[in-house]
């Protein structure tokens, strides 16, 4: 008997709860249920979105199945998805986007596999408001992390006999972030030449996604694409009632319908549970029982196929009377599923990420001096050089606006002022710059130190530079 952590959230998330638990009981299915609370509801009760007592519940059952949560927007408690992503660590977002019969699309055959870079991006929610104008975000991909969400890519596709892996990125425009994020996938690529592995810009991807899904394979992104990408290809297939999801780390996973809590409807009996049926099956096969997880599948695939659905699918069915019909099919077969099922599990090995590459031998350039200025008729007042440091360039929202000629774009009161030197500096040196700076009663928010590498810049330049 295996103890599974289940967390049923909000809205609709106890019924569609309910069906699965009733489910895996008709397929006597070995799980013990751990329930435990996470959400709105479990912020207004204890305070916090999410207890202590369940991520520990969590890290000692290893594996949970968890309904949809409310997260409030623009205010309130943070996402309780990436709260429990971050903190357990689980790196990589699993999300089959898969043609089931009976349910009508505008596409016929999909079966993509969309594999999600789970905790760096913008995901890391570093924001700071720069002026009363201006809010910045950081987004941030790191080597180690690419490392671990592109080696799972390759064992996955591998393990499960697919053919062809793409990553997906804007290296184009962002060459530093995504393109460290595709030179890491390359390097990999190499380990497993039975893969064909290819790439794509992601502005690309979603125009052939919507003209030709079925060529696509398995795809990995980084986190903000994933997000996006995900639910489009949930949109292929009849939409997000239909997506079922997998969070994974080195030791734990958390499978989770990724649909809204859709408080409208709850209490009414007619919401539909299929993606919650799907990620449990997801999490059946992680843990090994394979034909559990088939059986279920078969059955819910048998329902959809006799036209029994709920409303959102186009049917007049309830959630109880739709879980029923499941636990029909399921019926039909239950002697095979008791006498052959075996717990077996494709093995995705898990690799330790490259270790921090030192700096030492990185040179500090300069700094980008970034600064409000409120009178946007004009170029900043500041100085041209200071010791070493020479101002070369100011841009406003990206584009350069000196030296001139400035360009007719809007200005606003957020400037990033570049100073180079042609010599090597020190943090002492910096520290002296800022000292001036703050001295000149110039409103500074933050600098950036620019550094190069065998008279490579390791900074990207304004548009217009």
């Amino acid at each position: 008997m295996k103890k599974v952590t289940l967390i049923e959230g909000d809205g609709i998330g106890k019924e569609i709860s309910t069906s699965v638990i009733k489910i895996f009981e008709a397929a006597k299915v070995p799980v013990e249920w751990d329930k435990k609370p996470a959400g709105l509801e479990c912020y207004e009760k204890y305070g916090t979105p999410l207890p202590e007592e369940t991520l520990n519940s969590i890290k000692h059952n290893k594996i949970a199945l968890k309904g949809p949560t409310t997260t409030p927007v623009g205010t309130g408690h943070k996402s309780v998805n990436v709260t429990i992503r971050k903190s357990l660590e689980l790196f990589a977002n699993v999300r089959p986007a898969k043609t089931l019969p009976g349910v009508n699309t505008r596409f016929g055959n999909i079966d993509i596999v969309v594999i999600r870079e789970n905790i760096e991006d913008t995901y890391g929610a570093i924001e700071h408001m720069e002026t009363p104008d201006v809010a910045q975000t950081l987004r941030i991909i790191t080597r180690q992390g690419s490392f671990m969400i592109h080696s799972f890519a390759f064992e996955y596709t591998r393990n499960n006999n697919r053919k062809r892996l793409t990553c997906v990125h804007k290296a184009n425009i962002q060459k530093m972030s995504d393109g460290l994020f595709l030179e890491t996938f390359n390097e990999l690529s190499q380990k497993y030449p039975d893969i064909k592995a290819d790439d794509i810009i992601v502005d690309n991807l979603c125009m052939q996604l919507v003209t030709n899904p079925e060529k696509f394979d398995v795809l990995v992104l980084p986190n903000i694409f994933g997000d996006i990408v995900s639910d489009l290809c949930a949109g292929l297939v009849g939409g997000l009632g239909l997506a079922p999801s997998g969070n994974i780390g080195k030791n734990l996973a958390v499978f989770e319908a990724v649909h809204g809590s859709a408080p409208d409807i709850a209490g009414k009996n007619i919401a539909n549970p299929t993606a919650l049926i799907l990620s449990s099956t997801m999490m059946l096969k992680h843990i090994g029982m394979k034909n559990y997880a088939e059986k279920i599948e078969q059955a819910l695939q048998n329902t959809l196929k006799s036209g029994i659905k709920t409303q959102d699918l186009g049917g007049n069915y309830s959630t109880t009377e739709f879980t029923e019909a499941i636990i029909k099919e399921i019926n039909k077969t239950q002697t095979y599923i008791e006498v052959a099922n075996k717990e077996h599990q494709s093995e995705i090995r898990f690799f330790d990420p490259p270790s921090p590459t030192p700096s030492e031998r990185w040179e500090i350039t300069g700094i980008d001096l970034f600064i409000e200025w409120n009178k946007v008729e004009s170029l900043p007042e500041i100085p041209q050089k200071i010791e070493n440091l020479e101002l070369k360039m100011i841009s406003n929202r990206g584009t350069k606006i000196y030296p001139p000629p400035v360009p007719e774009i809007l200005m606003v009161n957020w400037y990033r002022c570049r100073y180079l030197s042609d010599k090597a500096l020190s943090y002492q040196d910096i520290l002296e710059f800022l000292k001036k700076i703050t001295e000149l009663q110039i409103k500074w928010m933050h600098i950036e130190v620019l550094r190069k590498h065998d008279n490579k810049h390791l900074f990207s330049k304004a548009q217009g530079e």
